[in-house]
């Protein structure tokens, strides 16, 4: 069966994430060490990451929402720190502009340009990377996330959404993502084909059979296109 539309996992499949949210997360403290310093000085950068941490395990129901969630520990520790929740949207702001500034991985643009002319693509996301901010908009067709769709990864609701906003069926789309749980056997137990990312040519984990598997997503034109000739 051809392939009509073909969806992007983002963060770890498109750039590398921990690098962003390490980035983020000090651009955030010494922003807090500027405007609201008593948060500061009550947690060091890592002390405040290790907090945040700790709260954010406390809410998994909120895990497909980590807009909302960190916004709640926002307010958290203005309060415990005497100040109003005045300060909830702006420094939220600062981190996510800190988070949405990505370096994407040297063949994620060339493969995106090749890609759009004969494929609907999308983009299926658990986190709250924006790709119109990140410059990437364009690309895309359509962008699910968790947040929207109220459960994350690999949830199957997340993958039906994605293709009703693909209008294809599931044997005609294809997921490309890094993780072999959230992306490669959560898009096939709905039905899609899967395409796993692996660039550290990890062994394949029981209950994960992808359609197939690459290295770097430059390898997805040339695998996509040998299985629509063939």
């Amino acid at each position: 069966m051809p392939i009509r539309c073909i969806t992007f996992d983002l963060d770890d499949t498109l750039w590398d994430c921990m690098p962003v949210i390490r980035r983020a997360e000090q651009t955030f403290h010494t922003w807090l060490s500027v405007h609201y310093p008593r948060i500061a000085e009550r947690y060091d950068h890592d002390a405040m990451v290790e907090h945040r941490k700790a709260w954010f395990a406390r809410f998994p129901e909120l895990h497909h929402d980590l807009t909302t969630l960190r916004k709640r520990w926002l307010a958290l520790i203005a309060r415990e720190s005497g100040y109003d929740e005045t300060l909830v949207e702006p420094a939220f702001r600062v981190f996510w502009e800190a988070r949405n500034r990505v370096a994407l991985y040297d063949d994620v643009t060339v493969t995106l340009e090749r890609l759009r002319p004969r494929y609907r693509l999308g983009a299926i996301t658990n986190g709250n990377a924006d790709v119109h901010h990140i410059g990437i908009g364009h690309h895309f067709d359509f962008v699910v996330t968790a947040a929207r769709v109220g459960v994350a990864k690999p949830h199957p609701e997340i993958f039906t959404a994605a293709l009703d906003e693909a209008g294809t069926a599931a044997h005609e789309t294809l997921h490309v993502g890094d993780d072999p749980v959230r992306d490669v056997a959560g898009a096939a137990a709905v039905g899609l084909r899967t395409l796993w990312v692996n660039p550290r040519a990890d062994i394949t984990p029981k209950g994960c059979t992808p359609d197939g598997v690459v290295y770097s997503v430059g390898e997805v034109v040339e695998w996509v296109e040998s299985r629509d000739e063939g």
